[in-house]
């Protein structure tokens, strides 16, 4: 049994990730981690069914008494780099999921995971269909020259790009290097109305509105025709899939992977 621990369980997938790991036979939850609801078991407060696993606000000290194998993280891009590094020194291997890492930051906890020689992975993005619409726009992006990305979240999102978008950007730029060829020379009049650019010229833009859960459009274009590769989220339960993926991941390998598409 791979033991397990939540952080951000009281979170909107943190629910999710709780649900699914109590009732799968390769995990047991052995800790849930919040700001709110200290003291009180974890399955009344989210599900009113008793799991025997009181929620905690000290990652240390819960960390020390109960010993998980593996920590999933979805909680706020403002503690998440500080957490990771918590996890790592812990030797506890983190499964990341909450987004607004900068690569510096990223660089820093690959090294660390290393020297550690503790296992760490981090997704933009856990829903296996996402990651096939990446794998898709890399593989279009080699007979396009011109493509932009667009991303729709709910409104309560905090960071801008998200990470799935700032990812299927990485993966595009790797097989081709301007994605803007042939454009006129553009005057923005109202600063920033062509979306963030990242390499290759990639522009992202991104929407945030209530009634979205994620969205996201790639759209490519050439002479005469228009390609567009998009992926909808409706129920926070699609991530479930790649969480657990990756929780077997990190459980049976030391290693430090980005992007689920790593282990798909």
């Amino acid at each position: 049994m791979i033991k397990v621990a939540v952080t951000g369980a009281l979170g909107k997938v943190g629910r999710e990730v709780i649900k699914t790991v109590f009732e799968n036979d390769k995990t047991q939850l052995v800790a849930a981690i919040d700001m709110f609801e200290i003291g009180k078991d974890i399955g009344e407060v989210l599900f009113n069914k008793k799991f025997n696993v009181l929620i905690s606000n000290n990652i240390e000290k819960t960390f020390t008494e109960v010993k998980p194998d593996v920590v999933v993280d979805f909680t706020q891009p403002s503690i998440i780099f500080e957490n990771a590094k918590k996890y790592i020194n812990l030797g506890v291997s983190p499964v990341i999921g909450t987004t607004g890492l900068k690569p510096e930051q990223i660089n820093e906890l690959k090294n660390l995971s290393n020297n550690k020689n503790v296992s760490c992975l981090i997704a933009p993005n856990f829903s296996t269909g996402a990651v096939l619409m990446m794998k898709f726009a890399k593989e279009a992006a080699k007979y396009f020259d011109n493509a932009e990305i667009i991303e729709l979240h709910h409104n309560q999102k905090k960071d801008a790009p998200s990470g799935t978008a700032i990812k299927t950007a990485e993966l595009m730029a790797e097989v081709n290097d301007n994605f803007t060829t042939g454009n006129c020379n553009e005057t923005e009049t109202i600063q920033g109305a062509r979306g963030a650019k990242t390499k290759s010229e990639i522009h992202i833009h991104s929407v945030r509105m209530p009634g979205y859960s994620a969205s996201q459009e790639v759209i490519f274009g050439s002479s005469g025709q228009i390609l567009t590769i998009k992926h909808d989220t409706s129920d926070r339960a699609c991530y479930m899939k790649g969480v657990m993926l990756a929780i077997e991941h990190v459980y049976n390998n030391k290693d430090f992977v980005y992007g689920l598409d790593n282990i798909m």
